[in-house]
C-alpha cells in the first residue's frame, strides 16, 4: 500500500491534521513543524491523492469555459490561455461552443451542476447570463466587451477606447478617408462600441462619420472581411484606410485588395482587431489592437478561484475589471522598414 497521512505523521511525531494542514498549504503551521512534515513526506514519497482531496471539499477540479465558435484564432487563443493559467491550480476545462446562440448558452448553464462543474468562463451573447449564471447556482466570470449586468465578475478591455485608439493610430499616418468594417446588422455590444470609438476619433478630427464607409459584416470569418471590402470598393473608391473590427475582417479586406492591385498600405492601410498571432506573419504584417488576452485569460481565473473559495454569505458584490490594450503597429499600416 503506498503511504498516506497516518504514515507521515508518525515518521513527523504529529498529528494527521498537522500533516493535512502542511499538504494543502495552511499558512498557520509553525516553520519547524513544516519543514519535519515535508522531510517525512520525502523520505516516504507520499503523493497527495488530489482526487479524494477535492470530493472531502466538494469539488471536482473541473470548470467549463464556453465559447462563440472555435474557429476563429481569438477564441482558440483564449481557450488556451484559460488552460494555462488553471494549470498551476489543478484544474480541468472542459471547453464548449455555444454558436452565439442564446438558447445554447441557457442550456449549457443550467446542464453544468449535472456534470459537477464546479465554475465557468463565458463569453456571452446574452445579456442575462450573469443572472442565468446566480439562478442556477454556477460561479461565473464573464468575458468580453459587454455591458455589466452587476450580476457576475466580468472582464474585458475598453472596447470603444480601443477603437478610437486604432482609428487615432490610421489618423496620425495622414490617411482621412477612413472606412469600418464590421458595423452590427443587428444589436450587437462589441461592433457597437467599436464602431463607437471609430466614430468619436474622427469626430475629435473634425471628420463626418461617412454611412457609405461603414459596412456592416453578418458573419464572423475572413471572407465576410473580404465581402465587405469588395462593397466598400465599389461605392467609395476613394477611400485610403480601413478599421476593421476583427483581424480576420482585416485578413480577408487585405486579400480583396491585393486582388484588385490595391497597395497594402501604399494606397490603403487596413488596421485589424485582436492581436491573434496569425496577424504576425501576414503578408502585410498586421496592425491591430491587441486585447492582452493572456492577461484576460489569468484575471478570469484568478477572480474563479476566489469565487470557489468564498462562502454565499461573505461573497464580495461582482466586479467589473478592465484590462488595458495596445496598439500594435505593422506593415499593413506603417510599410515595412
Amino acid at each position: 500500500m503506498p503511504p498516506g497521512l497516518k504514515d507521515v505523521a508518525a515518521r513527523a511525531g504529529v498529528s494527521i491534521k498537522t500533516v493535512s494542514n502542511v499538504v494543502n498549504g495552511y499558512v498557520h503551521v509553525a516553520p519547524e513543524t513544516r519543514a519535519r512534515v515535508q522531510a517525512a513526506i520525502d523520505a516516504l514519497g507520499y503523493v497527495p491523492n488530489p482526487a479524494a482531496r477535492r470530493l472531502r471539499g466538494g469539488r471536482s477540479g473541473v470548470i467549463a469555459l464556453a465559447v462563440p465558435e472555435l474557429r476563429s484564432p481569438y477564441f482558440a487563443e483564449l481557450a488556451g490561455h484559460i488552460v494555462q493559467a488553471a494549470a498551476p491550480r489543478g484544474w480541468t476545462v472542459l471547453i464548449d461552443q455555444t454558436d452565439g446562440r442564446a438558447d445554447r448558452e441557457h442550456d449549457l448553464v443550467a446542464g453544468l451542476r449535472r456534470h459537477a462543474i464546479d465554475g465557468l468562463i463565458l463569453t456571452p451573447v446574452q445579456e442575462r447570463a450573469g443572472r442565468l449564471a446566480r439562478r442556477y447556482g454556477v460561479p461565473a466570470v464573464l468575458l468580453g466587451e459587454r455591458v455589466g449586468e452587476g450580476t457576475a465578475d466580468h472582464v474585458a478591455i475598453d472596447g470603444t477606447a480601443a477603437a478610437a485608439d486604432a482609428t487615432r493610430h490610421l489618423l496620425r499616418l495622414g490617411r482621412r478617408r477612413i472606412a469600418a468594417i464590421g458595423a452590427p446588422d443587428r444589436p450587437d455590444v462589441m461592433r457597437e462600441q467599436r464602431l463607437g470609438g471609430y466614430r468619436a476619433a474622427l469626430a475629435d478630427a473634425g471628420i463626418a462619420a461617412d454611412p457609405r464607409r461603414e459596412v456592416p459584416v453578418a458573419g464572423v470569418h475572413r471572407a465576410h472581411g473580404a465581402d465587405a471590402m469588395e462593397i466598400l470598393l465599389s461605392r467609395a473608391r476613394d477611400l485610403d484606410a480601413v478599421f476593421c473590427f476583427t483581424d480576420l475582417f482585416a485578413l480577408g479586406a487585405i486579400r480583396c485588395l491585393v486582388e484588385h492591385g490595391v497597395d497594402v498600405p501604399g494606397d490603403v492601410a487596413v488596421m485589424g482587431f485582436d492581436g491573434i498571432e496569425e496577424g504576425r506573419y501576414s503578408n502585410p504584417s498586421l496592425s491591430t489592437v491587441d486585447q492582452n488576452t493572456d492577461r484576460i485569460a489569468e484575471l478570469a481565473v484568478d477572480l474563479l478561484a476566489e469565487r470557489l473559495g468564498e462562502r454565499p454569505a461573505t461573497a464580495a458584490a461582482p466586479r467589473e475589471i478592465c484590462v488595458e490594450h495596445r496598439i500594435v503597429a505593422r506593415e499593413s499600416t506603417i510599410g515595412r522598414p
